[in-house]
């Protein structure tokens, strides 16, 4: 286990190398001048001479891989410079949204976990049943509704007409009820659908037709060997759902004024802030990469298969 964790944290070094230079790379080739737009922002009058000397003081006209290897040296050192809009440190503006976005996704996550588990479960029980039917019809509808729209419909009824939710913010619990069902509903129909697919797929395996025979009850079968072993693709999608989250709850955050890092990545390209969106995508790119590797280690708990010593052995490789 020790000797996985390490090569796949050395696995992480090429990777994150890959990101920087992707994420360095697609910003330097958006239009616009960074010395105009932060000369622009400050009130400062712009001229020629005084952008020139803008570009001069940040190195602006140094070549791009110069440009390069200077943001990734102070990315090293946990710098990601300063908005252009702001002046504060990107580090400091992102990590001081994180919590939000972080809240609102875990709230999607729970609320997705809470409906598609039993209807996951439900359905694969009473395969082709009425509950199996809606089960189908509500994925259906769940994977083909925008965010956005649900959005706004849930604010329409529920905060407009019914008064029961906050329209936008972040506050209490009230005010996080809408965005995360928002953000979790298309996740719930999806997961719930992958679950019961997983849950027939397991519950016609051999040990549980021996199981069965040799009279062990239905609970303990679908409690403790079908439903665990169901979970397996479920919790490979969750973790590239969580981090699809993190990073891509920028719509939902924008409807519900909900200010996360979406909402500051928003800002950031409206006003052409490079610094955080640069930050942004990084950071994101970071949690999304450990979220994975969080992933691959649960399997060491779910599979017994995959434990040292046991059959196909992953961890030796």
């Amino acid at each position: 286990m020790r000797r996985y964790l390490l090569k796949r944290l050395l696995y992480l070094v090429p990777v994150m190398l890959g990101v920087s230079i992707i994420t360095f790379g697609l910003v330097s080739l958006v239009p616009g001048d960074p010395a105009e737009i932060i000369m622009q922002s400050g009130g400062t009058e712009v001229t020629r001479e005084a952008v020139e000397a803008m570009r001069e003081e940040l190195g602006l006209n140094d070549p791009v891989y110069i440009r390069y290897l200077h943001w990734l040296n102070d990315v090293l050192h946990l710098d990601l410079g300063e908005s252009y809009r702001t002046g504060r440190p990107v580090a400091e503006e992102i990590f001081c949204r994180f919590p939000a976005t972080l809240e609102l996704s875990l709230a999607a996550v729970l609320f997705m976990l809470l409906v598609a588990l039993p209807s996951g479960i439900l359905a694969a029980l009473h395969r082709h049943a009425f509950v199996d039917h809606i089960s189908r019809i509500w994925a259906l509808f769940g994977a083909s509704v925008p965010g956005f729209w649900l959005g706004l419909l849930l604010i329409y009824y529920f905060s407009v007409r019914l008064g029961v939710f906050p329209v936008m913010g972040r506050g209490g619990v009230k005010h996080l009820v809408l965005p995360a069902v928002t953000l979790g509903f298309g996740m719930a129909a999806v997961y719930a659908r992958l679950l019961r697919a997983s849950m027939l797929e397991v519950l016609g395996q051999d040990y549980i037709k021996v199981a069965r025979a040799r009279g062990v009850k239905e609970k303990l079968i679908i409690g403790r060997h079908a439903f665990k072993n169901a979970l397996l693709p479920v919790v490979t999608a969750l973790g590239m759902g969580l981090g699809h989250l993190l990073g891509g709850a920028v719509i939902v955050e924008t409807v519900f004024a909900w200010p996360g890092v979406g909402r500051l990545l928003v800002d950031a390209i409206f006003n052409r802030d490079y610094p955080v969106i640069q930050g942004y995508a990084l950071t994101m790119a970071v949690v999304f990469v450990f979220i994975n590797l969080l992933v691959d280690i649960s399997y060491f708990y779910l599979d017994p298969r995959i434990r040292p010593g046991r059959g196909n052995n992953i961890f030796r490789s």
